[in-house]
């Protein structure tokens, strides 16, 4: 995500090095790269000058202190620039109304919305503990009213059907009175979209504004359009009052031009990003941290908040008690170390959020195989019995070639996978005896430059 703008700014540091204050001098070149790495971001231009006139005005004199480089001293100005920009501070959602609160979702066609919906019902299910009911305006797509129906399935929320042949002011009506009756905290409408802003699209838009008066107008754009989405963005502004901005398909965007400009463009924050197909993969949205990670220092804190939502503490609880019994470390474990990293968002999610010293090692690693092989994985182990799986000792020649065809795989991928489990288990050995140093080279082995513990 924002790859390119973040290894330009990186470049743009390292010619400041050696200098002892930021000035005119030395910030003419620096300040046109920067400007550079936005456009190429695909930052509304609007956007861009009034950036780079703050960073001028905030960095210009700025003493270089203690240990501070310029270049680093720089990073500090930008970053702040950055989150400022963004908005400065997260946005929470405005519940506090009488039930149901309203939560219109408005966009063009391909945005994302209707998986949005079902992300959104899913966070505040899991997150908030909001009973959530969720229906579908759009009469022109039958197909979006499945799919909405689907995705609600998923997330473990209510949904309530509508025709084609209704109209979206009529449903949105029905819906509140649903909700109305049957104590639901919370509904989402997910209204129709359209290629492309038009004047029949925004009238309908308005209208379920009018009828509904959601407590939230939400702004679901695809952060893959660049300057297409700021220009979307000044429409639906316009036209409605927007509360708050949800920007989808953040993982897959290389520019990130979106996430800079589209709060200043609306006037209304970024309340959640959008990350991945999965309806797990929706974010609080934070500038500060945002503006870390376009700047390669990475987003410990996001981690730490998915680590400790993925991590099934009892589950790990459990192992660790095995571990200081003496019973050892077994195939069941080692598969569930596996799932708790897929839960924290694979290994994709967790380089993302690291600072780039961190992932330099891996650059050259292909990130979707290595997810692929940890499937394989899963694959394998589940293929074994439970026998097998607490004593891997008793896994010879006949039992491989059982488990490989019953996993799809051959019978070597049985084999290397029995080989990492033994160097995992010697690193759990090395942690009971408390030889941390020697688990952490361990670790190095095992997933190694390019990660070829994987292949």
């Amino acid at each position: 995500m924002l790859d390119n703008l973040t290894s330009r700014l990186s470049r743009v540091v390292k010619t400041l090095r050696g200098q002892a204050r930021l000035t005119d001098a030395n910030m003419a070149d620096m300040l046109r790269e920067v400007r550079l790495a936005l456009l190429e971001a695909d930052v509304a231009l609007p956007v861009v000058r009034d950036l780079i006139a703050r960073i001028r005005e905030r960095a210009q004199g700025t003493e270089v202190i203690g240990s501070l480089t310029p270049g680093q001293a720089l990073v500090g100005v930008v970053n702040r620039e950055l989150a400022a920009i963004m908005g400065g501070e997260s946005s929470a959602l405005n519940l506090a109304t009488t039930p149901p609160a309203i939560i219109l979702l408005a966009g063009l066609q391909g945005a994302g919305k209707t998986t949005t919906a079902g992300k959104l019902a899913k966070y505040l299910r899991e997150q908030h503990k909001r009973k959530v009911l969720t229906v579908s305006t759009d009469v022109y797509r039958p197909a979006a009213i499945q799919q909405l129906e689907t995705v609600t399935a998923q997330a473990g929320a209510d949904f309530l059907a509508s025709q084609t042949s209704e109209a979206p002011v009529d449903i949105a009506r029905r819906a509140i009175a649903w909700a109305k009756t049957h104590y639901h905290d919370v509904l989402i409408i997910d209204t129709a979209g359209r290629l492309g802003v038009d004047t029949e699209m925004m009238d309908e838009i308005r209208a379920l504004h009018a009828a509904t008066g959601p407590i939230e107008t939400l702004f679901v754009v695809d952060a893959m359009l660049g300057q297409d989405a700021v220009n979307t963005a000044k429409a639906f502004s316009d036209a409605l009052p927007l509360t708050g901005v949800i920007l989808t398909k953040l993982d897959g965007d290389a520019r990130g031009g979106a996430a800079l400009s589209v709060r200043q463009v609306t006037g209304a924050p970024i309340k959640f990003a959008g990350v991945g197909e999965k309806l797990g993969g929706l974010e609080v949205f934070h500038p500060e941290r945002m503006a870390s990670r376009i700047l390669g220092m990475g987003d410990i804190v996001s981690l730490v908040e998915e680590a400790q939502k993925g991590i099934d503490v009892e589950a790990a609880k459990k192992v660790a008690d095995k571990l200081r019994s003496g019973r050892g470390f077994d195939l069941e474990d080692f598969k569930l170390q596996i799932g708790q990293m897929r839960n924290m968002g694979g290994l994709a999610g967790l380089m993302d959020k690291l600072p780039s010293q961190l992932t330099q090692a891996a650059q050259g690693a292909d990130l979707d195989r290595a997810e692929r092989d940890v499937r394989r994985m899963e694959g394998i182990i589940n293929a074994m019995t439970p026998a097998e799986r607490a004593h891997p000792d008793l896994i010879k020649a006949k039992r491989k070639q059982r488990i490989a065809k019953g996993a799809g795989v051959q019978v070597q991928e049985v084999n290397r996978l029995l080989r990492q489990f033994e160097q995992m288990q010697g690193m759990m050995k090395q942690m009971k005896k408390g030889g941390l140093a020697k688990m952490m080279r361990g670790m190095g082995r095992f997933m190694g430059p390019g990660m070829p513990g994987m292949r």
